[in-house]
């Protein structure tokens, strides 16, 4: 079986990192990482592969189209696994420019990039790429809020709520049209919230347990009854790989872990497992602090992941509470990076 040259951008990142640790321990792919090394990027993230003969790092940024066009032309890749990404609700509310910038503008210049590698004009793919792919990594976020009931399908109406969120839905769209507009070879997978390894101490699991163990307030929004579905990054990923190798061309798969939780049952759920295995004095529970409300904060995010599983074969290996030990326990082995 050929090899392929897979770029996978933002790799450096907390989903990325992950992904790209499977790629280059599970397959014979040649495998490049694209990452700005930005705040949320960390190549500790890599050290797993960072001996491996198949794997190799480029500093970059999506948004330099002639770094991204030099890429192209010089590796001729005929994979790209697209999470570069600036996706802290947050800071899209104090600095939405910078999400424009890499969620849209970086975007199109992959797209165009790999389009003008892989096809000689609309409906024409050259032979050499005829199994090329795209595979775009979005976020559940830009279906907008749901109420008490219901999920996000393929079919639900686009109706983003933040910057970040309207920057992703902007960069969906982008990826939609080089599928209709030139049959491009382009896959989108959209998930549900993730936790796990490499996640970024900003995140609200690694902030509980950033906080609780330095013995400072436990920040909670609002009520704390925000929902959000839980998905453990090691099942995306695999989730991902299935979207790419066997995914329908210019289809959608949400990716989920049914894993639906209020944001203060996480807080409860971190404290108690601090309480068991890292005991102190008092309950970690004492240290929660209820705080102002995110500005147009989505009650609830959840997924209908029917159509991976039914028609990809994908199902979650992890539920919530095995998955949730295992990330504490990487918090904690990993301190240092919580600092």
């Amino acid at each position: 079986m050929s090899s392929n040259k897979v770029l996978i951008t933002g790799g450096a990142g907390f989903i990325g990192s992950n992904y790209a640790i499977m790629a280059a321990s599970n397959s014979l792919d040649e495998i490049f990482v694209l990452d700005s090394l930005t705040y949320a990027a960390n190549l500790q993230n890599l050290e797993a592969i960072s001996e491996a003969k198949n794997y190799h790092f480029i500093k970059g940024d999506i948004c330099d189209k002639v770094l991204v066009n030099s890429l192209f032309e010089e590796h001729k890749f005929d994979r790209v696994i697209h999470f570069a990404a600036e996706s802290h609700v947050d800071n899209s509310i104090t600095n939405p420019g910078a999400f424009i910038a890499t969620n849209i503008v970086g975007t199109f210049n992959l797209l165009h990039a790999a389009y003008s590698t892989w096809m000689d004009g609309p409906n024409q793919l050259k032979e050499a790429f005829k199994s090329a792919r795209f595979l775009h990594v979005s976020t559940d976020e830009v279906y907008g809020t749901l109420g008490k009931t219901g999920l996000f399908t393929e079919e639900t109406p686009y109706a983003p709520n933040s910057p970040y969120s309207a920057s992703k839905a902007s960069s969906d769209f982008l990826v939609r049209s080089y599928f209709h507009t030139y049959q491009m070879p382009v896959v989108t997978t959209n998930c549900s919230n993730n936790y796990g390894p490499h996640q970024h101490k900003e995140k609200l699991i690694p902030t509980i347990v950033r906080k609780a163990i330095s013995g400072a307030a436990i920040p909670i929004y609002g009520d704390g009854k925000n929902v959000r579905d839980w998905l453990y990054v090691e099942d995306h990923c695999i989730g991902i790989q299935l979207a790419v190798e066997n995914g329908v061309l210019g289809e959608t798969y949400n990716i989920g872990g049914g894993n639906e939780r209020e944001n203060i049952y996480i807080a409860y759920a971190i404290c108690d497992i601090l309480d068991a295995i890292k005991p102190k004095d008092n309950s970690y529970r004492d240290q929660i602090a209820y705080v102002t409300d995110r500005p147009g904060h989505d009650f609830r995010y959840a997924i209908d992941a029917t159509k991976i599983e039914h028609d990809l074969g994908w199902k979650s290996k992890e539920n919530f509470e095995s998955g949730i030990k295992k990330t504490v326990q990487w918090c904690l082995d990993h301190k240092d990076r919580l600092k």
